[in-house]
């Protein structure tokens, strides 16, 4: 399955709006590009909703805000509602202020989200109304991890049903649910840690897998997290002595660029819960 998600992405080259924060921007188009797809950023107002309406898919994230990119999420998004085109929702640094997390609370009322992706305290701030986030970063105190595995799949699980959307919770254990079924992989590298915008990336990249793959949203989604994962694990195989976390970036990107459906099946690590 993960395999034919990752060829259809190649197949169909999904057209990508993002609306991404202006840290990562360039690593998220070069990202879409090495997947496979193809990347476009708008977040001006009056434009966003006719790119939107050429494109596949809607990537929103919320890394750093302004209030004419907030008019222009929510236009995009109600347009790519519209249109039937998947939205996700990346919801930086949810709990770190009240702006981030009233931003992403209201587009998820007001916006039909195939997918939220976030870290673990990210994705609590917006189940619970609480949670704190160090930065952008997840707190250690909400870290998913062996011992609090179970429950961890059961909130995730929880929180799918409650919004209809496919949760991505991703760290050193990422989860991905649509409320039935979650995905738990181990993939990835601590180190990735070390590179601003390994999510956001991934973001960009999931959205065009579930755009690809719209009658396996869930496998779609997961397999992004695999991709990256893998990339991740196959990037650090790849350094040299003096390289740094500017080339490991730059390693996990060719790692994308250059991964089968059959690396994918092959190094995929994951379980069904």
């Amino acid at each position: 399955m993960f395999k034919n998600c990752l060829e259809n992405v190649r197949k169909t080259v999904p057209l990508v709006h993002n609306i991404t924060n202006y840290v990562t921007v360039n690593d998220v188009a070069n990202v879409l590009l090495a997947c496979g797809g193809s990347p476009i950023m708008s977040d001006e107002a009056e434009d966003v909703e006719d790119i939107t309406s050429v494109c596949g898919g809607l990537n929103i994230n919320i890394g750093t805000l302004h209030k004419t990119s907030i008019e222009g999420m929510f236009r995009a998004g109600k347009k790519a509602n519209e249109l039937g085109h998947p939205v996700l929702l990346d919801p930086v640094g949810a709990g770190a202020s009240a702006l981030r997390t009233n931003t992403a609370l209201d587009l998820m009322r007001e916006l039909d989200l195939a997918v939220i992706r976030g870290n673990i305290s990210e994705i609590k701030t917006l189940a619970l109304g609480s949670g704190t986030t160090k930065g952008v970063d997840a707190d250690v105190a909400d870290a998913v991890t062996e011992e609090n595995l179970d429950e961890a799949v059961e909130f995730v699980k929880r929180f799918a049903k409650e919004t209809g959307s496919i949760i991505a919770v991703t760290g050193a254990i990422d989860l991905v649910s649509d409320g039935e079924k979650c995905y738990v992989i181990r993939n990835g590298r601590p180190e990735m840690g070390k590179i601003t915008g390994t999510g956001c990336q991934l973001s960009g990249m999931m959205t065009a897998y579930v755009t690809a793959n719209p009658e396996n949203r869930l496998e779609a989604a997961a397999a992004a997290v695999c991709v990256m994962g893998l990339a991740g694990e196959t990037g650090w195989s790849r350094m040299q002595e003096g390289d740094g976390n500017a080339t490991y970036r730059n390693r996990i990107i060719d790692a994308i660029y250059n991964m089968t459906g059959e690396d994918l099946e092959k190094g995929a690590d994951y379980e069904i819960s």
